[in-house]
C-alpha cells in the first residue's frame, strides 16, 4: 500500500516538474517575444547635417559664412551630426521621435539643437516611404554677437549661459524620406521647412533595432517539444 503510494507521488512529481519546466519555457518565451515586438517598432539613426537654406538670402551677414554656396548666402554647408530615436507608438504609422544635433554653424560657431515631436506616414510604397511630424525645438549657438561686423537679426536670444544664443520653436518638425535597402537599414533623408529664417537639409541611415526573423523564430516555438 504505502509501495502504491510512493508511485504515485513519484508520477506526480514527475508530471509537475515536466509541466512546471514547459510553462516557465513558454512565459520565457512569451517574454522575449514581447520585448523584441516592442524593440522592433523603434529605431536609432545618425545623420550627416547637412545644407542650410536661408529662402530670402543672408545678405547682412552673408560675409561670416566661410562655407557659403552663393554670395548672398542663400545655401550653406554645415559640418555636424545628428542622433535621432524614434519609437513607434501605432504599427508604423505613427511615433515619438528625439533628435539630438552637434554642428559647425553657418558661420564656423559651435551650435546644436535638441528636438522631441509627434510623426506620421503620409505616404508609403514599396521601399520607399515619407513621414511627417512636428514638435518643439530648441536650437542653441556660440553668440554670433563676437563676431566684428554681425549684424542682429533678433532671431536669437541671448541665453542664461553667457556667449550663446538661443532660438526656441514650439513648432519645429520635418519631413523625411526613408528608402529600406536590407532588412533592419533605411537610408533617411530629411527636411526641415523652417521658411521664412531657414531650411535644412540632412542624410543619413536608420537601424530598427530588432530584426523580424528574431520574431519568426520565436512565432515558431513549439512549447511541445519540452513536454519529455
Amino acid at each position: 500500500m504505502n509501495q502504491c503510494i510512493f508511485q504515485s507521488l513519484d508520477g506526480l512529481r514527475s508530471a509537475y516538474k515536466m509541466n512546471f519546466n514547459k510553462y516557465l519555457m513558454i512565459s520565457v518565451v512569451l517574454l522575449v517575444q514581447t520585448s523584441f515586438t516592442s524593440v522592433a517598432q523603434s529605431n536609432i539613426g545618425v545623420k550627416f547635417f547637412g545644407l542650410s537654406i536661408h529662402p530670402k538670402g543672408e545678405q547682412d551677414n552673408a560675409f561670416l559664412m566661410p562655407r557659403k554656396l552663393d554670395e548672398n548666402g542663400y545655401l550653406v554647408m554645415n559640418l555636424g551630426g545628428m542622433l535621432t530615436y524614434e519609437k513607434f507608438i501605432w504599427k508604423d504609422h505613427l511615433s515619438v521621435k528625439v533628435v539630438s544635433a552637434v554642428y559647425a554653424d553657418c558661420a564656423d560657431r559651435l551650435g546644436g539643437f535638441g528636438h522631441i515631436g509627434l510623426r506620421g506616414k503620409i505616404f508609403k510604397w514599396k521601399k520607399h516611404s515619407i513621414y511627417g511630424g512636428i514638435g518643439p525645438t530648441v536650437v542653441l549657438r556660440r553668440s554670433w554677437k563676437e563676431l566684428q561686423g554681425y549684424v542682429d537679426l533678433y532671431r536669437f536670444r541671448d541665453g542664461p549661459v553667457a556667449h550663446w544664443q538661443y532660438l526656441f520653436l514650439w513648432y519645429g518638425g520635418e519631413f523625411e524620406y526613408k528608402c529600406s535597402f536590407t532588412e533592419n537599414w533605411d537610408f533617411a533623408a530629411t527636411f526641415v521647412p523652417g521658411y521664412p529664417d531657414l531650411m535644412s537639409l540632412s542624410f543619413g541611415v536608420h537601424y530598427k533595432m530588432s530584426p523580424n526573423k528574431v520574431n519568426r523564430s520565436l512565432r515558431n516555438f513549439d512549447p511541445n517539444k519540452f513536454s519529455h
